[in-house]
C-alpha cells in the first residue's frame, strides 16, 4: 500500500504517519510508500522501512495535486487546511486553501479516474464546525450543517464535493467531522478552539494560560490519539456499509471547560489551575458558542471508530504521549 498524507508536518498528520512508520501499517494493511506532504517539508518519521518521499508543496496551486498523485496512492489523507481563527480572519485565504485546494485534489484524482480506472480510497477530515446555532444538546447523525464561520462553510462545501465525486466514483471517499483535538502538543495556533488544548498542556508544564471564555461553555473533544485513529480507520475500512452518506460524525468527550478543569485538578492538584487566569475574549466567544456541545456518534460507532470516555483519559493520553508519562 501507498500512502499520501496532505499536511503532514500538522500534528494530526505526525501522529499518523509515526504511527505508520513504527507499525509499518495503516490498519492491517502493510504499508510499502509513504509520501508526506505540506507547505514547509516534512520530516520523514524513523523506523520506518518503506519508501519515504517528503515534499513541500502549496494544495491551493493548481500544480500540487498531480504531483502528489504522480506515485498513484492507494490510499490519500488530506488534513491540509488553515484553522478557524485563521479562516476568519482571512477570508481569501481561507477560501483558496480550505475549498480551491480541496477541489483541486479532487479534481487531479477525477481526472486519473477517467483516464486510468484509478480509484484511491480517500479521507478528508472535516469538522464539527458545519454545524451552526440553534443546537441541541446532542447532535445526531441526522442532523443538518448549517455553518456560523468561514471554517465551517468552507468544510461543508468539502463534504458535499466528497460526497458527490464519490457517487460518480472519482474515489472512495470518507469525511470524517472531527471534534476538537484536546490535548494538542506544542505551541498555540490560530484555532479558535486553541484555549481548550492551553488550559491543560501549560498548567501541566508549569506554565500560565489564560481562559478566553466562561468555563460554562461545553464541547466536544477527542486526543490526538483518538484523531490519528479515526484516519487510520476511516482508510482501512469496508466502507460498503456507509453507502451514500459518506460523511461521519466521529465519537468523543462532552465536557464543560469546568469539567476540564476539574480532571486537571484532580490529576495535577489546585497549582496546576491556580496557573488558569481568565481572560474574556469576546471575539473568540462569538465563534465558540456556534459549535456543537454533544454529538450521539451512532453510526460512527457501529461502523467502530473508538474515542476516549472521559476527560482523565484524555489528559492521562497527553501525559503519557508528550510528556513521558511524568508530570
Amino acid at each position: 500500500m501507498h500512502v499520501l498524507i496532505i499536511g503532514a508536518a500538522g500534528m494530526i498528520g505526525r501522529k499518523l504517519a509515526g504511527a505508520i512508520a513504527r507499525s509499518g501499517k495503516l490498519g492491517a494493511s502493510s504499508v510499502a510508500g509513504l509520501t508526506l506532504a505540506d507547505t514547509v517539508r516534512p520530516e520523514a518519521p524513523s523506523g520506518f522501512s518503506g519508501e519515504v518521499a517528503c515534499l513541500a508543496v502549496d494544495i491551493s496551486d493548481p500544480r500540487a495535486a498531480p504531483q502528489l498523485l504522480a506515485g498513484r496512492p492507494d490510499v490519500i489523507i488530506h488534513l491540509a487546511a488553515i484553522v478557524s481563527g485563521e479562516a476568519e480572519q482571512d477570508f481569501d485565504k481561507g477560501y483558496r486553501i480550505n475549498l480551491d485546494g480541496t477541489r483541486y485534489l479532487f479534481d487531479a484524482v477525477r481526472h486519473l479516474s477517467g483516464a486510468q480506472g484509478y480509484c484511491p480510497r480517500l479521507v478528508f477530515a472535516s469538522s464539527i464546525a458545519v454545524f451552526g446555532t440553534p443546537l441541541p444538546d446532542e447532535i445526531d447523525d441526522t442532523f443538518m450543517p448549517a455553518p456560523l464561520t468561514s471554517y465551517g462553510a468552507q468544510k461543508a462545501i468539502g463534504e458535499l464535493l466528497l460526497q458527490d465525486y464519490s457517487r460518480r466514483g472519482f474515489f472512495d471517499g470518507l469525511a470524517i467531522r472531527l471534534p476538537t483535538v484536546c490535548i494538542r502538543p506544542g505551541l498555540p495556533n490560530k484555532a479558535a478552539s486553541g484555549f481548550f488544548s492551553a488550559i491543560l498542556r501549560e498548567p501541566l508544564a508549569g506554565k500560565p494560560a489564560i481562559l478566553p471564555v466562561p468555563d460554562t461553555v461545553r464541547h466536544w473533544h477527542a486526543s490526538p490519539r483518538a484523531a490519528a485513529g479515526f484516519l487510520s480507520h476511516a482508510a482501512t475500512m469496508d466502507t460498503s456499509p456507509v453507502g451514500h452518506r459518506r460523511v461521519l460524525n466521529m465519537p468523543g468527550v462532552s465536557a464543560t471547560v469546568a469539567e476540564q478543569i476539574e480532571a486537571l485538578r484532580g490529576i495535577a492538584g489546585d497549582r496546576a489551575v491556580a496557573l488558569i487566569r481568565s481572560e474574556p475574549d469576546q471575539a473568540v466567544m462569538d465563534i465558540v458558542s456556534s459549535w456543537p456541545r454533544g454529538f450521539a456518534a451512532e453510526r460512527a460507532l457501529k461502523l467502530g471508530f473508538r474515542a476516549e470516555s472521559s476527560f482523565d483519559e484524555i489528559i492521562r493520553i497527553h501525559i503519557e504521549d508528550e510528556m513521558g508519562g511524568k508530570l
